[in-house]
């Protein structure tokens, strides 16, 4: 059954239907991490030759480019000299030399660090909203039908037309629906905060290690020597493509352990997963031409988000969360393992 959210609204007879008590809706779950083209140049605070930091200055392009008086800075100038981005920086610094690690640890570190301490609790209650929500979907059907069946008796008594039963079905729905997020907290906004606090992180985390591997960064040479095996240098390209191909993949089993998850998935559902899949694919070029340090970054984000995704399908973490599901199964990692095996080893 598909229902429709809405916003809460006052409750009031509608026009002699009589109203419902309880109510609920379906809810989606979260993304994977989005990205774009990081380019251009900028000094890193406090960076050689006296140069204010966050001033955007390039190799032959005079000082008054991007500060007052020439070329007002656009806006990836300005984004990637802004002070999140700088916050995000001395963070990344500090990692470095509190930890004493070469600079391709520290960058490993820095992300375990961000998206254990952040983002893992924020995924953790999206699970139990999205199980709170799940949970009502056997009220919510008994609720519609019974909904149904009020409105096809108005319907006749008022003489309505299709389209007013319909609106009148829908409209009583949405209210019914309001209710039953207010009475168990699980409004499925709630389920999307993890998406609105991952994706400033993973596009201040990566301008700010895009700033450190400018040439114009002070760190430019620590980080030049600061790589490790086959990408040594972590300034430029990885020209293996060993860090891009592995954050392709890494990015498309994500999409098959969410994909695996919907029993049967909607028309829309599928068009989202495909244009995921593609993005994933895309992400491969889009790393190979970006420095070597960047590439880890989001390779080892995406793999600790996949890390996450598959502790939060624990049995023991469900029971400390107290998550009550309609669907609980007792070996889910097998499952999941059948489910990919019956899916593409047919």
């Amino acid at each position: 059954m598909r229902t429709v959210g809405g916003g809460a609204e006052v409750q009031r007879p509608e026009a002699g239907l009589g109203t419902l008590s309880g109510l609920g809706t379906l809810s989606g779950l979260g993304t994977l991490s989005g990205l774009g083209a990081l380019s251009g140049v900028r000094r890193l605070s406090g960076g050689p030759d006296g140069v204010p930091g966050g001033v955007g200055v390039s190799e032959g392009v005079p000082d008054a480019v991007g500060v007052s008086g020439g070329v007002p800075p656009g806006w990836y100038s300005s984004l990637s000299d802004s002070a999140p981005v700088h916050l995000v920086e001395h963070f990344l610094l500090t990692v470095q030399q509190v930890g004493g690690l070469p600079w391709w640890l520290s960058i490993v570190v820095a992300t375990l660090s961000v998206r254990t301490a952040v983002t893992l609790p924020l995924a953790a209650y999206q699970t139990v909203v999205l199980a709170r929500v799940e949970a009502l979907q056997v009220e919510i059907s008994e609720l519609a039908k019974r909904l149904r069946y009020e409105v096809s008796v108005r319907a006749r008594e008022r003489s309505w037309t299709e389209k007013q039963s319909r609106f009148q079905f829908k409209k009583n729905l949405r209210r019914i629906v309001s209710q039953l997020y207010v009475r168990e907290n699980c409004h499925p906004f709630k389920a999307s905060l993890l998406i609105w606090v991952q994706l400033p992180l993973w596009i201040s985390l990566s301008l700010a290690l895009r700033n450190l591997t400018l040439d114009q960064s002070a760190l430019h040479a620590d980080l030049a020597a600061g790589g490790a095996l086959w990408f040594p240098d972590l300034t430029v390209p990885d020209s293996t493509w060993i860090l891009p191909l592995s954050l392709g993949l890494t990015n498309l089993i994500i999409v098959e352990v969410f994909s695996l998850q919907r029993v049967n998935p909607s028309h829309l559902q599928r068009i989202v997963t495909n244009s995921i899949r593609g993005f994933s694919v895309l992400m491969v070029p889009i790393a190979a031409t970006v420095p070597s340090g960047l590439a880890l970054y989001w390779l080892s984000s995406s793999l600790i988000g996949l890390s996450h995704n598959l502790l939060l399908r624990s049995r023991l973490l469900h029971r400390l969360l107290r998550l009550k599901t309609v669907r609980q199964s007792e070996t889910p990692y097998r499952d999941l393992l059948s489910a990919f095996k019956s899916k593409y080893c047919r």
